[in-house]
């Protein structure tokens, strides 16, 4: 039976959302802080990290001032080229199979992530996504030209456009309230998975919350029965 969207494209958070990277993530961080003498988190503790733009969490989460977070972000940085960047990062279960469905049912699609753009680049070849996606937008290395996750949506909204893409009724599939907050900045609306690294309050101001990815696919896929 013939599918259609809600939807004329979606854009996809990565970090929590679509890949789960905390491993190596936590392993970096570690390394990073130890190095400039703050306490590492623990895994519970990734809740305060994943998500946001590291240059901001090594300000607010360890008290860092801006120029001591620059250069952590910048030692955090040549960790991660180290790693070859996909180091123990792996798929949440159905999330790969669910983008190439949409693909598939030409459904256009965009990362929206404030995770380096070089990053997002590698793990989404890595997991033979590229592919599936009309263009891969992330952050800016050093974080500070473009990291906001509003800066983000805006970007990965300007590339889709210019790519011909219908930007009329986008959505934004994400796990953190910055993913929220961005996407209402430019009027998107929000699908919040709680697969994710989250608190259970922010999935508040999203359009729908969910647990897994058939629920997830039910909103961004409908059947000829209910389309």
């Amino acid at each position: 039976m013939p599918m259609r969207s809600p939807w004329t494209c979606v854009l996809w958070d990565v970090d929590g959302t679509v890949v789960d990277a905390s491993e190596g993530i936590l392993r970096r961080l570690t390394i990073a802080l130890e190095h400039f003498g703050k306490k590492a988190p623990t895994r519970a503790e990734l809740v305060h990290w994943i998500g946001p733009p590291m240059y901001d969490s090594f300000q607010v989460n360890v008290g860092m001032t801006p120029a001591e977070s620059a250069e952590a972000v910048a030692f955090y940085r040549t960790l991660g080229k180290a790693d070859g960047y996909t180091t123990g990062a792996k798929l949440f279960p159905g999330v790969g199979e669910l983008i190439a469905e949409l693909a598939e049912q030409g459904v256009p699609q965009a990362t929206a992530s404030s995770k380096p753009e070089i990053q997002v680049d590698a793990l989404m070849d890595h997991f033979g996504l590229a592919p599936h996606l009309t263009t891969i937008v992330g952050a800016t290395l050093d974080e500070r030209t473009l990291s906001a996750k509003a800066d983000i949506v805006a970007e990965a909204l300007r590339r889709l456009a210019a790519a011909g893409v219908d930007t009329s009724r986008p959505v934004l599939v994400g796990d953190r309230h910055h993913d929220v907050e961005g996407g209402a900045e430019h009027g998107v609306p929000v699908i919040f998975v709680r697969w994710g690294f989250s608190w259970p309050h922010e999935a508040d101001g999203a359009q729908a919350a969910v647990d897994d990815v058939g629920q997830l696919r039910a909103l961004l896929l409908l059947d000829g029965a209910d389309a």
